[in-house]
């Protein structure tokens, strides 16, 4: 796979180029393996999903506290737009810091990217999900305990309750169409459920996957989440964005 494509380093991060890119640009935030289970290593999974979409994407350095990570994020994303339409892609707390962008970017009106994309989303960081309990035992390398330390780290003093920090409770109209990929058997199970049924209910484009368990998740993640960039990603009509545009959401 390597050779198929072109991994480069760079002031932002690393960037994984395809053969023959699109205009598209993913800009892809992965979660902490050594917190939980991920689809794959970061660096295989953006390759693959460079290939499958034809996108360029982008794995952005950020700090490891609040606010500093989702401001060194929002600084890659602008650096994203002058590339090209924008997927942001997320998976475990990465889902959750992308999750937080797209209500930053809405916030801020800014333009947002066509579309994003959470995998097995952490999006509450009060961490009451009865999911977190009730599934714990199915991912043996889920460690609830070491989740809860990392979210304390994180938050750096702020509330949980923050809406940057748990996007589950915010207000979500008015942000792109998304995404939503899970297993049945995740610990973080409800956040993504709830999260998808709170953003229908508020009028956003919803593509909510629950797969039976870990295993089928990894296997058509890839697939599903590719189909989604390209269908939203075809929407922007392969121009790149100039200046900055109204936001229309897309009802369910």
């Amino acid at each position: 796979m390597r050779s198929e494509t072109r991994v480069e380093t760079g002031s932002v991060g690393v960037v994984v180029r395809p053969p023959n890119p699109t205009e598209t640009v993913v800009l892809y935030l992965p979660g902490d393996r050594r917190l939980s289970g991920a689809l794959e290593p970061a660096p295989g999974l953006a390759e693959r999903l460079a290939l499958r979409t034809g996108a360029v994407v982008v794995c952005p350095r950020y700090r490891t506290a609040f606010p500093a990570a989702l401001e060194d994020v929002h600084s890659a994303y602008d650096y994203c737009r002058t590339q090209g339409p924008v997927a942001v892609v997320g998976e475990r707390q990465g889902a959750g810091l992308a999750a937080a962008l797209l209500l930053r970017l809405r916030d801020l009106g800014e333009p947002p990217p066509q579309c994003g994309v959470l995998v097995s989303a952490l999006l509450d960081l009060t961490m009451q999900a009865p999911s977190l309990q009730l599934n714990a035992t199915a991912d043996p390398t889920f460690d609830v305990a070491e989740l809860g330390r990392w979210a304390e780290r994180y938050a750096a003093g702020t509330a949980p309750t923050n809406p940057l920090l748990s996007p589950l409770l915010a207000n979500l109209h008015g942000l792109p169409p998304v995404q939503l990929l899970v297993a049945g058997t995740d610990p973080l199970l409800d956040d993504s459920v709830e999260f998808a049924n709170r953003a229908a209910r508020s009028g956003v484009t919803v593509d909510l996957h629950v797969r039976p368990d870990a295993a089928s998740l990894r296997s058509e993640a890839l697939t599903a989440m590719a189909a989604f960039i390209r269908t939203w990603g075809s929407r922007s009509g392969g121009v790149r964005p100039r200046t900055p545009a109204a936001r229309t959401s897309h009802p369910a």
